[in-house]
């Protein structure tokens, strides 16, 4: 599963390929390694247009499956997750690329994937909610209070992705039409978006460090 992606592009640009109306996301600098439970920006539709906001990575578990935050989705037919499907709770998770751990030794490899070595902006397909509680990097203080909390789907791996990681990948939105329908159209169209990109449309860019297009 994915738990670890980059955005490196500028703000200026986030903005103006999402058609971003409204950003609340402050002086927004490189994030060449995001990982679960850290803030990351995403857009979402409000009344004025679409807002770039940030939010943190990861939803709270189903009950009896444990602690740990879910930052990947898969099944969208489980009543935990029908409730976020809608419009309302969809969101553009910007990313430039993002990567899967090779199963190597004696440690894992991050192994990197992109559009192309250019790493052109692409959004996960996202959803988001509220929720009170306690969360936050270990690194930090985990924080008690309401977070907006985000999550993205995911799908069969295709044959770019699958070598590294067979068993899934996330939904990856590459086109305006296809961010339209994600965030406004009815559930069963926008779910039809659930499905692997085609291996022509992306390539790995890169091996082995946990950061990616940094500099």
């Amino acid at each position: 599963m994915c738990n670890l992606y980059s955005l490196t592009r500028s703000q200026d640009e986030i903005r103006r390929i999402f058609a971003v109306k409204r950003d609340d996301t402050g002086n927004l600098p490189p994030l060449p390694g995001i990982f679960p439970d850290q803030l990351a920006p995403v857009v979402r539709a409000a009344e004025s247009g679409r807002e770039l906001t940030m939010m943190r990575w990861g939803f709270p578990p189903p009950p009896k499956v444990g602690t740990q935050p879910v930052t990947n989705v898969r099944n969208v037919a489980s009543p935990y997750w029908r409730p976020w499907l809608k419009p309302a709770f969809r969101c553009l998770v910007p990313v430039s690329s993002f990567s899967e751990y090779a199963d190597t030794k004696p440690r894992k490899t991050p192994v990197w994937f992109a559009l192309s070595e250019e790493r052109p902006l692409l959004a996960f397909a996202g959803i988001w909610r509220p929720w009170t509680g306690l969360r936050g990097p270990k690194r930090d203080d985990p924080v008690e209070e309401e977070h907006r909390l985000y999550a993205f789907l995911t799908t069969e791996a295709n044959g770019i992705v699958g070598p590294v990681h067979p068993k899934a990948m996330p939904v990856l939105l590459t086109t305006e039409e296809e961010w339209r329908i994600w965030l406004e159209a009815p559930v069963e169209e926008a779910l039809k978006l659930q499905r692997p990109l085609a291996d022509a449309e992306m390539m790995v860019v890169a091996r082995g460090e946990r950061r990616d297009g940094a500099g």
